[in-house]
């Protein structure tokens, strides 16, 4: 399971890092820039000094001397922090004054054309040292001016323009921090109040949600949770009412078996039962068949996505088979049964039991309020968009309850049977889960006709 992070850390790290990287990379700028400036200031002195000490060679009679009293010499190597070196060499006499611990060049051939500096060790002290050639006044002979100083005023130097660049920009992330720190808090903050209100609230408490004063993002969120729990009461509604119209409908088939039964205990001779047994036998009959349509209503609403991806259900043959299973009760009312359908298949995208379950209640309500001797006709047109009828040539349905007709537990005044009100509720049901459209009409026989029309055909392969 991964990790769970919350809101507050993802923001700040996606804010901190990129900070703290170009803090890293200032740094490194910083330093090499305070490297640059402070070998550039020190090496102009190194430079100097050098220059200084070439004045001081002389040509003399044709050979070349350097001469500096003690007291200048003095000056000149004095400093508080540092250790100045220097060395002077002839190309044809060799080493002249100074100290011989100066390292040479590492190329000599370079020096000819510039002053060359290099680092070097002297006494295991790290020295900056600076190599140049002179030439004299009235003479061809080189010499070579080297002047070298530890590097403690470079380093403190370094030190100096770190610190005036960096403390101010680490304040200056502190307080980006700090900001950032306070902003989100107070971003978050209107998430925090909807936790707790949420957290809260009673599981019975649906009302909706405060939005005033909240921020756009909080706001969409704030509307959907508002939109589920008005879906969730109208759902939570309908189950209570459901289950009040369930319980009464219930109610009347158990206190027929009840006053019944304690008829028939009342008898002594089996003729005389006869009559409360039969009445029984219909109490549970009734019973039992609320408590089937009750089932196959409840399971119709789990289906609420809809049927499977790529289920599919042949029309045609649950049309045909629903039609003989029902031929036996059509019989005992004299009544003619028939099917009218394409020989071929016609598959839908469905659940074939639900769709039986459909068909069934359609052929119930057909035989149950169709007049005797009557005629049934199921028809199924197999067009792009198959359609599924079923006509009686019954009383029909009357154009003031075509609008009722398909509520859960309601019964047109004066209907005749022993009906509960669910068998169109379940037929609408079934159909909207298998996105198709329920009509209600009159036959050419006066009775009802009731078209299921379905959206698209599925391919036949």
């Amino acid at each position: 399971m991964a990790k769970v992070q919350s809101l507050r850390t993802q923001f700040l790290l996606r804010l901190a890092l990129p900070l703290a990287l170009f803090v890293v990379l200032d740094a490194i700028a910083s330093y090499y820039i305070a490297f640059h400036y402070a070998n550039a200031a020190y090496d102009r002195w190194l430079l100097d000094s050098a220059r200084s000490l070439a004045q001081e060679v002389k040509a003399q009679k044709g050979k070349v001397t350097f001469e500096l009293p003690p007291t200048a010499l003095e000056i000149f190597q004095w400093d508080e922090v540092d250790q100045t070196f220097f060395k002077i060499e002839s190309s044809r006499h060799g080493f002249m004054a100074g100290d011989k611990r100066v390292p040479p060049p590492p190329d000599l051939a370079s020096v000819r054309d510039q002053p060359v500096y290099f680092d070097s060790m002297i006494q295991n002290h790290s020295v900056r040292v600076v190599s140049m050639l002179a030439t004299p006044k009235d003479s061809s002979e080189e010499v070579l001016v080297q002047v070298a100083e530890t590097i403690r005023k470079r380093r403190s130097m370094m030190t100096d323009i770190l610190l005036a660049e960096l403390v101010p920009q680490f304040l200056l992330v502190f307080g980006a921090g700090l900001y950032i720190w306070i902003g989100i808090n107070r971003g978050l903050h209107p998430l925090n109040t909807l936790t707790r209100e949420i957290a809260q609230r009673s599981p019975r408490d649906l009302a909706p949600i405060p939005d005033t004063g909240v921020p756009l993002e909080v706001l969409t969120l704030t509307h959907t949770i508002n939109d589920l729990l008005a879906r969730l009461s109208t759902a939570i509604t309908a189950q209570q009412r459901f289950i009040a119209n369930a319980a009464h409908q219930l109610r009347t088939p158990l206190a027929g078996l009840k006053v019944q039964a304690e008829r028939a205990l009342r008898e002594t001779e089996l003729a005389t039962m006869r009559p409360a047994l039969a009445q029984i036998r219909n109490c549970a009959d009734r019973a039992s068949r609320l408590s089937t349509q009750l089932l196959v209503l409840a399971r119709s609403e789990t289906a609420l996505g809809g049927p499977r991806p790529g289920s599919r259900a042949d029309l045609r043959a649950i049309a045909r088979d629903a039609c003989m299973d029902w031929v036996p009760r059509a019989l005992q009312r004299d009544m003619d049964l028939s099917f009218e359908g394409p020989q071929a298949p016609v598959y839908v995208q469905g659940e074939e039991t639900l769709l039986r379950e459909l068909l069934n209640n359609l052929l119930d309500n057909a035989i149950r309020y169709g007049r005797d001797h009557g005629q049934i006709t199921v028809r199924l047109a197999a067009d792009s968009h198959p359609c599924l009828i079923v006509e009686d040539d019954g009383p029909g349905i009357p154009d003031s309850e075509a609008d009722r007709i398909f509520e859960r537990f309601y019964r047109p005044p004066g209907s005749p049977g022993d009906g509960c009100g669910l068998g169109l509720a379940i037929v609408k049901e079934i159909a909207e889960q298998h996105d198709a459209r329920v009509r209600l009409s009159r036959s050419d026989h006066g009775g009802a006709r009731i078209e299921v029309l379905f959206q698209d055909r599925e391919p036949f392969f």
